[in-house]
């Protein structure tokens, strides 16, 4: 493929944002014309699922096409992306074959020694308007860069720093121009679009103020009685037993954040204001669609739409993320590429797709050969049609255990069935960790996780397990792995899930190539 067939890719990524959530997901209650319209021009992956379901990991998987158990970035590593690693991601590898790249939004990966101090991130892309962490509502309060956008609110903000990028002869955004060249036209080019929204330190600092998008102040109210909570949803006051062994998780130090499934009536706040931004995004990737069409680029441009994992939104009584169930591993992902043919277009693919093949997929559209390190699948046969699967089981893993009361979980699913095990909850190696320390990370800390990422490879049993089979039990409500009428089920998956671990970590003897946080 010679540089002038290359297309122009643009990748939007939400943050906890389920894959129920979109009007061709089923979701009747939220507005979501132009994603609709987007899955209609392209290919709406309805298996799609991230394979660690927690920001930071799971954004890392995305910029490098690994699982965790390989890049070894968490909030309880201890450790950053090194400078080698970010150097095979797919931003880098773009920008090394001729692509102009951009960044916009919320970047949550640490690279460098320094973290987000380390500045290794923001000058190897040519345009940069983002900050590091969370972004919240109101975006220019905590990130400076963002203090001369017209707008005050979030997806507002990031839309401006886009538009800024696509239109390569109007100015650039004011702020921006710490690392930014005039977007040129012979070349093309790779724009990222990082939300934290519809993330709870989005929607939780919301305002509703009189300055503000009637959008985020008035829409859907007057629906609140139509909002559906899960089948599954169980109040705090009401859950009999837990759902999951009090030694597996310990559900009474899960974070505040997320209290507010406890109650219908604070759930329900929480969905209307998830619902505005959701809605928000969508008119954001509208205005996107239309500036590729007003710049002449719409036929050549492959938009890629996903978040970076869901959320539990009071299903059996829990909220967060980290668990593997689907409400937390299932996402929205779309790849729309006006170039197929348009009787490939519209797909609906039941393939079990993963969130570590979006960057070798974006490098096999451009032409660019991928790095031996990436794990993941190109989707690019299955984009044009030519393909119907890459896998016939899909992992997920949670490293992120923690005073939380997080567990360390691997899972496998299949079209038919999902496992689930857990491993010996380590709570007891973060009790010292309170208040604002939340994130420091001692020696035993990261010593801990180093150990946990081979721990079960090499013989570690897990303490509780799960089995559901998917199509008579969607919701994951039955676990069978108990039942002897299933113990051959059960063993299939439970070798499944040791040959997936397995090959997710990659080389034993090889660490990830990451860097101690200092």
């Amino acid at each position: 493929m010679g540089k002038s067939e290359q297309p122009n890719l643009i990748f939007i990524l939400t943050d906890d944002q389920r894959y129920d959530t979109l009007g061709c997901t089923g979701n009747q209650f939220i507005e979501t014309p132009n994603l609709d319209q987007l899955a209609a021009d392209g290919i709406l992956f309805a298996n799609a699922s991230v394979t660690s379901a927690i920001c930071t990991p799971s954004r890392a998987c995305y910029f490098l096409g690994q699982y965790e158990r390989k890049h070894g970035v968490n909030f309880n590593s201890g450790t950053a992306m090194s400078p080698t690693a970010w150097a095979k991601s797919y931003p880098v590898l773009l920008r090394e074959a001729g692509y102009y790249t951009g960044y916009v939004g919320k970047n949550h990966v640490p690279i460098g020694p320094k973290g987000y101090g380390s500045k290794v991130m923001e000058p190897s892309f040519d345009f940069w308007y983002a900050g590091h962490g969370h972004l919240t509502f109101y975006p220019k309060g905590p990130h400076a860069i963002f203090k001369h956008a017209k707008a005050d609110t979030q997806i507002e903000v990031v839309a401006e720093g886009a538009a800024s990028f696509l239109n390569a002869e109007e100015d650039y955004v004011e702020g921006a121009a710490a690392f930014l060249d005039r977007r040129p036209k012979d070349k093309p080019f790779c724009l990222s679009i990082a939300l934290n929204l519809p993330h709870a330190a989005g929607t939780r600092t919301m305002k509703m103020l009189p300055s503000d998008p009637e959008l985020y102040r008035t829409k859907y109210r007057d629906k609140l009685d139509q909002i559906s909570l899960p089948k599954t949803y169980v109040a705090k006051e009401q859950i009999a037993s837990p759902r999951l062994p009090a030694d597996v998780l310990h559900a009474q130090y899960r974070q505040s954040s997320y209290d507010y499934v406890d109650t219908p009536e604070s759930l329900k706040e929480q969905l209307i204001r998830k619902a505005q931004t959701i809605t928000g995004i969508d008119r954001m990737v509208g205005e996107i669609r239309e500036t590729l069409a007003a710049q002449g680029l719409d036929q050549n441009t492959v938009i890629l739409f996903s978040s970076d994992h869901g959320i539990m939104q009071g299903e059996f009584g829990l909220g967060g993320k980290a668990l593997n169930y689907e409400a937390c591993l299932r996402i929205p992902m779309i790849i729309m590429d006006p170039r197929v043919d348009r009787q490939n277009q519209g797909r609906r693919s039941m393939a079990l797709v993963e969130s570590v093949d979006i960057a070798p997929t974006m490098l096999d559209l451009a032409g660019v050969d991928r790095p031996d390190s990436m794990q993941g699948c190109s989707l690019k046969e299955m984009i044009a049609g030519r393909s119907e699967s890459v896998r016939d089981s899909s992992f997920a893993e949670n490293l992120w255990s923690t005073y939380f009361g997080n567990p360390r979980i691997e899972s496998v699913r299949t079209a038919e069935w999902k496992y689930i095990r857990y491993f010996k909850n380590d709570r007891e190696l973060f009790a010292d960790v309170t208040g604002k320390t939340q994130y420091r990370v001692t020696p035993v800390h990261a010593k801990s996780y180093a150990d946990w990422l081979t721990s079960s490879i090499e013989g570690e049993l897990p303490v509780y397990e799960e089995l559901f089979h998917l199509p008579s039990d969607p919701s994951e409500s039955v676990n069978l792995a108990q039942r002897t009428a299933y113990s051959n089920a059960l063993e299939q998956m439970r070798a499944e899930c040791q040959r997936l671990v397995t090959f997710a970590k990659g080389d034993r003897s090889r660490p990830p190539e990451t860097v101690p946080l200092r």
